[in-house]
């Protein structure tokens, strides 16, 4: 295996972290060209100490300058630079192999097809990148060469059962269906009549995983599952029809697919973002990922349930917007975006986030779009009403 030379843009969020965990436990794989962080500046700083990218991107000239201090205090000689463009440049540049997109939200998306546009080998944990611009990405990277590698947990694990020669034709290789599970995050249980009492304290209290507050929300709305169904329909070329979810509580059984003769191949482990970071870094070896072995002797028993509409309709209007097609997964992205900003500054309350993004699907659907400026503006706009219908709801 040659070394791989990597940007890592969100290096400080939960992804980053882990990337840079497993990145540390192979010095001779892999060497760190950029690291892209947002306004956690100490952190960005500590990890410009320990693995001396030649560059680090912050959020603005403010932090910039605040990375630039604590790195001249510390003898770094890492480069300091901020905003989009350079996002866009740390991703694209020729040294670089490997991108890992671990930037949350929209803000990810140009600098991920920046990567695409060169060809780059793509690490995807940027969901949104495929739900509000799959068509557009997914042609970029096959038209110039780049290898796009699922590292959500779900479309990882499906990326591992599927057939080595697996090219999107799902009946050529007997595959019935895709499911993708879910936990249920932390009100699977909870009466719906608390529902709208829930506070954003107990909806970032996921009970298996260790992520950041927005996506905690969208697995305690099951937005996340949904926002995931569109990404791997595009990833693996995959129609609506053709995929499930289950809900999972116990988090051991990260997905599965369901062959035509009653196969139903499963890839299981610890839920730890290292196992599907290690897994897409090592190809074509399994590298260690610092992940502790599954020890089946400590499960308890491993349960399925359907999910219900009625407790998930975030979970309904992803479905409805994928099979909607044309710009109703952007506005269903941002829309969600907003209407979580809004829960977590206690502006809403958790039952009016799929309120604010069924207001915006009914009336912001356009057709089709096929290029980034007309996504972005529509990822623009959709915020704007997201907001009024907001400020209706308070």
């Amino acid at each position: 295996m040659t070394t791989q030379i990597l940007t890592i843009l969100g290096s400080t969020g939960s992804i980053g972290a882990s990337t840079l965990d497993v990145v540390a436990r192979h010095p001779d794989k892999f060497r760190v060209f950029a690291l892209a962080g947002h306004k956690q500046v100490e952190k960005l700083a500590a990890q410009c100490v320990q693995f001396a990218p030649e560059y680090a991107v912050a959020a603005d000239g403010g932090y910039a300058a605040k990375l630039q201090n604590l790195l001249q205090a510390k003898g770094c000689k890492t480069q300091v630079l901020h905003g989009a463009q350079a996002l866009i440049d740390v991703a694209s540049d020729e040294q670089v192999s490997g991108v890992m997109c671990a930037i949350v939200g929209a803000a990810g998306l140009p600098s991920a097809l920046a990567a695409a546009q060169k060809g780059k080998t793509i690490y995807l944990a940027n969901k949104e990148t495929l739900v509000v611009s799959g068509a557009l990405f997914m042609e970029t990277a096959k038209a110039n060469g780049a290898t796009v590698l699922p590292i959500d947990s779900e479309h990882n694990a499906i990326f591992q059962v599927l057939p080595r020669d697996y090219q999107g034709r799902l009946n050529e290789h007997g595959i019935q269906s895709i499911i993708l599970t879910a936990s249920g995050g932390p009100f699977l249980e909870t009466d719906l009549a608390a529902f709208d009492s829930i506070t954003p304290a107990q909806a970032v209290k996921h009970p298996n995983w260790s992520m950041g507050q927005k996506i905690s929300v969208d697995s305690a709305s099951m937005m996340n599952k949904g926002l995931e169904l569109i990404e791997a329909h595009w990833l693996f070329n995959c129609p609506p029809d053709k995929l499930e979810v289950v809900i999972h509580p116990q988090s051991v059984i990260h997905s599965m697919v369901r062959y035509l003769d009653g196969s139903v191949l499963a890839q299981m482990g610890n839920p730890d973002m290292r196992t599907p970071i290690a897994y897409c870094l090592g190809l074509p070896e399994r590298i260690e990922s610092g992940v502790s072995a599954l020890d089946f002797g400590s499960l308890s028993a491993l349960t399925f349930k359907e999910p219900d509409s009625n407790r998930f309709p975030c979970l309904k209007l992803a479905y409805d917007a994928m099979r909607a097609g044309g710009a109703a997964p952007c506005v269903l992205n941002a829309a969600n975006e907003i209407a979580v900003a809004a829960f977590l500054d206690g502006k809403i309350r958790f039952t009016d986030i799929a309120k604010v993004v069924a207001d915006c699907l009914v009336h912001n659907v356009s057709d089709g779009l096929c290029d980034i400026e007309s996504l972005l503006a529509q990822d623009a706009y959709t915020r704007i009403q997201a907001q009024e219908c907001i400020d209706r709801l308070k």
